[in-house]
């Protein structure tokens, strides 16, 4: 399940140092970095500030550095090597409400052909729910909801759990048998009695469905961001396989505490309503489900470090085959032109000479070779015998008839 990546994550041209894009210090906590971003992404959204640029740049800068920071890995590897460390790692993500008819037309198809593409939240939806003014329905624990959302637009469901469940573990998931866009929203309670958004999870198509979920089970939890490395795979095909489990990243929240927790369904189509069927389960039910889940993270994890190691091996075995692809080539060339020579070296061994329109004789004298050619006859027919013979039987026979006639 991913963590908090909120908005258009490009990185801009001239970079500045993400603590002080963000306005907070080297050593302040989650906390403060979240609530620090939450303001400058209202402020700079691209929603608000349809015919301002600058602020729009200033909005991908606040995203920008909010993707590093937000990240307990990134924010380590900035820390520790600056932006070189994880630039090639970065998201990217789009405004739907800034593309226009045409560009929503290229996105959705492209999306359509397997590219994923990011987008952000409406600055609205955002604003609403951290002043406290949105419509909050019940989502009971063993129950499930379905409906239609519009695009860019969200409902939000309360789900309320005791000490046990929460104990125990709680998954909320959304699926969509019509294989909509959206975005499963994880909100925490603000200090001013809205809610601020800690925790989003993109749909994925998986079979005839799409689906996102969120598991508080007491572990660490992982899902499968298909974006991550996009760039990279895009310029070495070859290395989408090894980049694939680069995408799993971990979520930050494992656990539920007693109490209602809001959640809600964004609409991430491009042009129509969403539709989805929203559900809250207690994990109790689901102990096997749970532990297997556990194990396969494990299995899944060690198998990312594996292939790390391997790809280095591989990398290094591809140089090797390429080396001696391009040595049996050059070798292939050089005999089939050595014994091509070692022909021409064997042919000249003769007493012979080829022809060339005159006959070489073997003392070195020439002459031409001569040619028979019959004379035309009368009509122009070479054939003079043939036709002769010919007239000669048809007289025969003409001076036989005659000789009848009289």
């Amino acid at each position: 399940m991913r963590s908090k990546k909120m908005e258009g994550t490009s990185a801009p041209c001239l970079r500045r140092d993400p603590y002080e894009v963000l306005c907070v210090s080297r050593d302040s906590s989650d906390q403060e970095i979240k609530t620090a971003y939450r303001k400058l992404a209202l402020k700079y959204h691209p929603d608000k500030n349809a015919n301002n640029p600058e602020a729009s740049e200033l909005f991908k800068e606040v995203a920008y550095s909010y993707s590093i920071l937000s990240d307990p890995e990134k924010r380590r590897q900035y820390d520790t090597a600056g932006f070189e460390a994880v630039e090639d790692s970065m998201d990217m993500e789009i405004d739907l409400s800034n593309l226009g008819t045409v560009n929503t037309m290229f996105a959705a198809l492209f999306s359509k052909l397997g590219v994923p593409i990011k987008t952000t939240i409406s600055a609205n939806v955002l604003e609403e729910a951290l002043n406290g003014t949105v419509t909050v329905r019940p989502l009971p624990i063993g129950t499930s909801v379905s409906g239609k959302v519009d695009k860019q637009c969200a409902h939000f469901f309360g789900v309320t759990i005791n000490d046990e469940q929460a104990e125990c573990g709680i998954v909320v998931r959304v699926t969509s048998t019509a294989q909509s866009k959206f975005k499963l929203l994880y909100f925490e309670h603000d200090i001013n009695g809205g809610y601020g958004l800690a925790l989003q999870e993109d749909s994925e198509k998986t079979g005839k469905v799409t689906s996102a979920g969120m598991y508080f089970l007491h572990f660490q939890v992982y899902r499968m961001d298909s974006t991550v490395n996009a760039l990279a795979i895009a310029k070495d095909p070859e290395s989408a396989f090894f980049k694939r489990l680069e995408g799993l990243q971990p979520c930050e929240v494992s656990e539920l505490k007693a109490g209602t927790h809001i959640f809600a369904v964004y609409g991430d189509n491009f042009f129509k309503t969403a539709t989805y069927t929203i559900e809250a389960l207690c994990a109790k039910s689901y102990e096997d489900t749970t532990e297997k889940l556990k194990d396969i993270e494990s299995q899944i994890l060690r198998k990312r470090n594996e292939l790390r190691q391997f790809e280095t091996e591989y990398r290094k075995a591809l140089a090797r085959f390429q080396e001696v692809t391009n040595r049996y080539t050059q070798e292939k060339q050089s005999v089939d032109e050595l014994l091509k020579q070692r022909d021409s070296i064997h042919a000249t061994f003769t007493v012979t000479r080829p022809p060339s329109g005159i006959s070489n004789l073997s003392n070195g004298s020439s002459s031409k070779v001569p040619v028979e050619t019959e004379s035309p006859t009368e009509d122009g027919n070479s054939d003079g015998k043939d036709k002769s013979g010919k007239k000669k039987w048809f007289n025969l026979n003409l001076m036989g008839s005659d000789k009848k006639l009289g």
